[in-house]
């Protein structure tokens, strides 16, 4: 059971931990999938 909780934990910290990397670097699909004619803010 420890495992399973232990397992849970590790890929909630990741996904945060890229979630707010990929935002970081600009490589969010905002940025990288839209075209010069769509207004990104």
């Amino acid at each position: 059971m420890k495992a399973m909780f232990s397992g849970f934990a590790a890929i909630a910290l990741i996904g945060v931990a890229a979630y707010f990397g990929l935002h970081a670097l600009g490589l969010s699909s905002e940025h990288v999938f839209s075209s010069p004619n769509v207004r990104v803010d």
